[in-house]
């Protein structure tokens, strides 16, 4: 729901000395966030061309998952998370985000209204 916040799970407990995450985001795979422990790197990228992640990303330094906070359909799409590593990782999710819907408004006008009884 817009405005929410969504946290895309890593599945680490710990993020190792020689992990470098990276997570990705679209069709065209723009970076977005990257982590390297060992050259002591915690990034995130919110000059994306439109801009629609700034200040609105966030990273879990103990397990590399991310979280996009205050939520947008402009947020909605393809995340893909790669780890390279002892071994090479990458999980694919796929966000959806819905807008709110207004308050309905219920008007009732009595003039409108018949009644009638009989006897």
């Amino acid at each position: 729901m817009e405005g929410d916040s969504v946290t895309l799970n890593s599945d680490l407990t710990k993020i190792h000395e020689d992990d470098d995450i990276l997570w990705k985001f679209g069709a065209k795979k723009s970076l977005i966030a990257k982590i390297s422990l060992g050259k002591k790197i915690f990034s995130t990228f919110n000059d994306v061309p439109d801009g629609r992640f700034r200040d609105r990303l966030k990273l879990d330094h103990e397990s590399g998952s991310l979280i996009i906070t205050n939520t947008t359909t402009e947020h909605a799409g393809d995340y893909k998370l790669e780890i390279n590593g002892a071994k090479l990782t990458s999980k694919t999710f796929s966000v959806s985000v819905y807008a709110r819907l207004p308050v309905p408004v219920i008007i009732s006008n009595s003039s409108q209204c018949s009644s009638s009884s009989s006897s």
